[in-house]
């Protein structure tokens, strides 16, 4: 289990936001820090996949949820940041998998694309899926091959 998930989101992921906040706080016991934004008033969504995806990478032991209108954007953003492996999940089985074989540590959700129940249910599959390693291992290490040589470029 994870120490901390961190959580974000843009104006059209206000309100699942509140709701996943609460969700994790009363069935995992794990910190969860929200990172905004805090209100349903316009905003840019990049802020906030930035402050959630800078503390995933502070802390190893820890992963983010990043909710926006369709959850693109914020994974989008998510996967410019070097060791965050964002999965935009519409459903349980992507997210374990996301987990399973890719080592994802940012879920990303469409606020105005999935409901309540399935948001629910798409994040506890990711916070209880552990990563399968073996095979999927290498698979990750050349994806952050990858980040090592893009970076350098």
């Amino acid at each position: 289990m994870f120490s901390k998930v961190f959580v974000g989101s843009d104006h059209a992921g206000f309100n699942l936001k509140k709701i996943i906040i609460e969700y994790i706080i009363n069935n995992f016991d794990v910190e969860v820090v929200d990172k905004g934004t805090y209100s349903e008033s316009s905003c840019d969504y990049p802020d906030y996949a930035m402050e959630v995806c800078r503390e995933v990478q502070k802390y190893p032991n820890s992963v983010g949820i990043l909710i926006c209108g369709t959850g693109i954007g914020m994974s989008i953003v998510a996967n410019k940041f070097e060791n965050i492996r964002a999965a935009l999940c519409s459903n349980s089985t992507a997210a374990k998998f996301a987990r399973l074989h890719n080592d994802s540590n940012v879920l990303c959700l469409g606020g105005r694309i999935i409901g309540q129940e399935t948001a629910k249910d798409i994040v506890k599959t990711f916070l209880e899926t552990s990563f399968e390693g073996g095979r999927h291992q290498k698979r990750v290490e050349k994806i952050q091959e990858i980040e090592k040589k893009v970076k350098a470029c």
